[in-house]
């Protein structure tokens, strides 16, 4: 049965990334990639990390790509794009700084990495519970304030930008006040 979900989750998950390559159109790119990161979501649960898959989804699927969708709509960016560069140097500059990213990951996918020691700080005064209920500890009395501040932030800025989005779309008012 596993088999079975992995294939499927598999199938969605390819589909939603060749989706997000080869839509023309941003907002369908976008949506695409929610569909993408839900799955990834999906192949986390498989492997018994929940609270991988549930930040995979707040954080990955809500909170990014919603921010994606926001940027696309209120700029425009769905409608006549000019493939004109500004900046001539700027696509050779982009090549360049790819194949340096592509060199650095192959560099590092032959390594061994030490991974997987359990932390020793908080490890010898706190009873055994899991690292989610650890986490949800800390992030709910030590830094609740923070998480809260953060949280007010990011919901003034968007009001914001949408605020500014369309003060800046609306026709120039006339001096007077009339259309006589």
């Amino acid at each position: 049965m596993e088999a079975v979900v992995f294939f499927v989750l598999a199938a969605i998950a390819l589909t939603g990334a060749l989706g997000v390559v080869l839509s023309r159109n941003p907002v369908y790119s976008a949506l695409f990639l929610v569909l993408a990161m839900i799955t990834i979501a999906g192949f986390f649960v498989m492997q018994d990390a929940d609270l991988v898959a549930i930040i995979q989804i707040v954080v990955y699927a809500s909170a990014i790509v919603v921010l994606f969708l926001f940027v696309i709509m209120l700029l425009g960016v769905d409608r006549h794009e000019n493939l004109n560069d500004p900046l001539r140097l700027q696509r050779p500059l982009a090549i360049g700084l790819g194949l340096l990213l592509i060199g650095e990951v192959l560099v590092l996918a032959g390594r061994e990495w030490v991974t997987g020691e359990s932390s020793v700080r908080g490890a010898l005064d706190e009873p055994a519970t899991g690292n989610v209920e650890r986490l949800a500890r800390s992030l709910f009395t030590d830094f609740f304030w923070p998480f809260e501040v953060t949280a007010a932030l990011l919901v003034i800025a968007v009001v914001g930008g949408v605020v500014l989005a369309r003060r800046s779309r609306r026709p120039a008012a006339t001096a007077s006040g009339d259309d006589a």
